[in-house]
């Protein structure tokens, strides 16, 4: 599976300089720049443009201009809109702090639960049916949702058919959505048949017509237990086949990977194009994983799975560690001094991984306290 990264976005606080200097904003000024409070990614760098930085909330500010005088005596403006000393190198490292702290804020991704509802989920192989297994898996006592809902957006769409048309049950994205989306699936029972093409595409809908908030990574978690088809009948399974795998990939070209979940299918060829296609495969590269299931444990297994690697251990910072620094930082979760290159590592430069149980740690606290801080000379700028 590729793995999607759960980025945090670190706000740095220079400390032991007896106070850092406050500084205004030019989006409080009448008229402010047009680029005032646009939604940006804040681990993106530069997606505000030239002049401007985006906030941890995911809005577009900046305190000064270049070459203008905001900042006051003793200050000069960067290329991004921060006022900083003039005593400190431009392009280099802090010198004049004991050293730099990181506050990390969790950036969450936002996965959208496309959940089949044909008649064939009332199939007693899998206990209680297949439809139930699901049900808990997701959203029982133990289920991913339920355990994870303080970490991603979740919304849920049961697919299936009344009569010749689309039938959905939707439930729109949310933190702590458990409970919405476990009434949406005990308000429904198995019936029809599987359009899974239409199913894809109106999530995809969904996505353009309600975007994920700034900087939340979108996602598709596909489960079906047969072949698609649609609810007027009129195609060949080849046809219904290629349609579900071409609506993956359109899925994925819109910038939302899918990922596929087949509960006892038997056609393991449709359901390897279909996560092929949902993941941007292309030829000549290993097929990506797709998670077919057969009882009740498998499937919240691969539910688990599938979700766990959305919601990664990756905590991104807004500047730069000198890779040979690195080790002598020091990175605190839930009150447990973490130990480098075992509990967490530097990924290029400005990436904090966590490892082992300091991510597990992460994933299963729903409100983690998260903070890092660094030697002088350590941030690069």
């Amino acid at each position: 599976m590729n793995r999607l990264s759960l980025a945090f976005v670190a706000a740095a606080a220079l400390v032991g300089c007896g106070g850092p200097k406050q500084f205004g904003s030019l989006c409080t000024d009448d008229p402010a720049p047009p680029q005032c409070g646009m939604a940006c990614d804040p681990a993106a760098a530069n997606s505000c443009g030239a002049g401007f930085h985006c906030t941890p909330d995911g809005a577009c500010d900046a305190q000064c201009t270049v070459g203008g005088t905001e900042c006051g005596a003793g200050y000069a403006c960067t290329a991004d809109g921060f006022c900083q000393n003039t005593d400190t190198p431009m392009n280099g490292p802090d010198a004049n702090c004991p050293a730099i702290n990181f506050t990390p804020m969790p950036v969450t991704p936002s996965i959208g639960l496309v959940l089949d509802q044909s008649g064939s989920m009332a199939g007693t192989d899998i206990s209680p049916t297949r439809y139930g297994a699901m049900r808990d898996a997701l959203v029982g006592t133990t289920g991913v949702v339920t355990e994870l809902e303080t970490k991603a957006y979740f919304g849920s769409e049961l697919y299936t058919c009344n009569g010749t048309n689309l039938a959905l049950t939707t439930v729109p994205r949310a933190l702590n959505n458990a409970a919405a989306i476990r009434t949406s699936i005990d308000s429904k029972a198995p019936a029809a048949n599987t359009p899974t093409a239409a199913a894809i595409d109106a999530m995809v809908a969904s996505y353009a017509a309600t975007p994920p908030p700034a900087g939340s990574p979108p996602v598709i978690v596909l489960a079906t237990d047969g072949a698609p088809n649609s609810c007027d009948q009129n195609k060949t399974q080849a046809q219904y086949n290629a349609d579900s795998e071409a609506a993956a990939k359109a899925a994925y070209q819109a910038g939302i990977p899918l990922y596929v979940l087949a509960i006892n299918a038997g056609n393991t060829t449709h359901f390897q194009n279909l996560a092929n296609n949902g993941q941007g495969w292309q030829p000549g590269q290993p097929n990506v994983p797709y998670y077919p299931v057969s009882s009740a444990a498998q499937l919240k297994q691969a539910f688990d799975t599938i979700i766990s690697g959305v919601i990664s251990c990756d905590l991104t910072l807004t500047s730069s560690i000198d890779d040979a620094a690195a080790m002598n930082g020091t990175v605190i979760v839930n009150g447990m001094t973490l130990t480098y290159g075992t509990d967490w590592t530097l990924v290029n430069g400005n990436i904090i991984r966590l490892l082992g149980g300091a991510c597990t740690a992460l994933k299963s606290t729903p409100n983690p306290m998260v903070s890092a801080s660094f030697p002088c000379g350590s941030v690069i700028f």
